[in-house]
């Protein structure tokens, strides 16, 4: 079988298409590696075609002779919301519709979609299960642009895809982190500032100012089992369905914080700040339904946090010390 990943440079993409591997199937990526990184592909064996998932004709190509189609390939990163909504919103709705269109011309049979929590901002009841209903509070919010590009996606997904043929699978992931993520996530972001106000990890207590007053609360998923709960989903789960990946451990922020400046040697006292519009005050997912396909997390967020920090640590000081 022969499978193509959109975004398969992408953090959760590698892990992603290595999991595909150990299942033995044939592995074709398509990413323009904006996001992502080519190195984290170098020891598979794949094929890797650089292409633009807003570009109709990459994305045909791409797609000529597999039997399966996982979308990853979208913009992430908080940040990005809020200043690129524009460029959100085109390769998030140009790429499902692309992937969608150029599956059903090539005659695909399965359509996977990695979605996001975000896509029902502040949830009516934690652990949330897939009944949640979708949600925008503010239109006028860039920040909407990651949760509204998905809601789209979705749709298309199940209406237009599944619709006209494809088998269609929709995973939400739920704060996915490791070593070598990218540095526009909540844990390395976290830890550069730890480094950075404690003068390079030489001042022992610091002051740490943050966004909110840290109850804010959520659960976070070692990359490994991620990729793993995406793999079960998208191979076994049933046509139509949507599965939500993650842990049941729910932590506030200020608990992870603290965690993060355990790992560096550090104690940090926290100043809270003005949570920034449109942050969700608590994210939890119920994974009952992925459970019941065989999915089971792995690794504890002690030794996720250990190894993240781990590698970030590493890298921040190595940059610091060539500036």
């Amino acid at each position: 079988m022969k499978a193509l990943v959109t975004g398969g440079s992408g953090f959760l993409g590698a892990a992603l298409v290595e999991q595909l591997l150990a299942a033995g199937t044939e592995v074709r990526v398509l990413d323009d590696h904006s996001r992502g990184r080519a190195r984290r592909l170098e020891h598979l064996d794949v094929e890797i075609m650089d292409g633009d998932v807003r570009k109709y004709e990459d994305v045909r190509q791409a797609v000529e002779g597999c039997e399966e189609v996982w979308h990853l390939a979208y913009i992430n990163g908080t940040r990005y919301f809020y200043e690129k909504p524009d460029l959100v919103l085109e390769v998030g709705v140009k790429g499902a519709l692309h992937t969608l269109e150029a599956s059903l011309a090539a005659g695909v049979r399965r359509y996977v979609l990695a979605s996001t929590s975000e896509t029902y901002n502040e949830p009516s009841h934690v652990p949330t299960t897939e009944k949640e209903r979708l949600l925008i509070p503010d239109v006028t919010n860039p920040r909407f642009s990651y949760g509204g590009g998905k809601i789209a996606s979705e749709l298309l997904t199940i209406h237009y895809g599944g619709h006209r043929g494809l088998e269609t699978v929709i995973f939400r992931p739920h704060n996915f982190y490791g070593p070598d993520m990218g540095g526009e996530h909540v844990i390395p972001e976290i830890a550069r500032r730890i480094i950075e106000v404690s003068d390079g990890l030489t001042k022992k207590k610091v002051d740490l100012p943050i966004q909110g007053d840290g109850s804010e609360t959520r659960s976070f998923c070692f990359v490994t089992d991620g990729a793993r709960g995406a793999f079960l989903a998208g191979r076994k789960g049933a046509p139509g369905e949507i599965y939500h990946l993650g842990t049941e451990e729910e932590i506030s922020i200020a608990e992870l914080i603290h965690l993060i400046a355990a790992e560096l040697g550090i104690e940090a006292n926290l100043v809270p700040g003005e949570l920034r519009k449109g942050g969700t005050r608590r994210r939890c997912p119920a994974i009952a339904k992925v459970a019941a396909l065989g999915y089971k997390p792995e690794v504890s967020l002690k030794e996720g946090i250990a190894r993240s920090v781990s590698w970030y640590k590493q890298q921040i000081l190595t940059e610091q010390s060539a500036q």
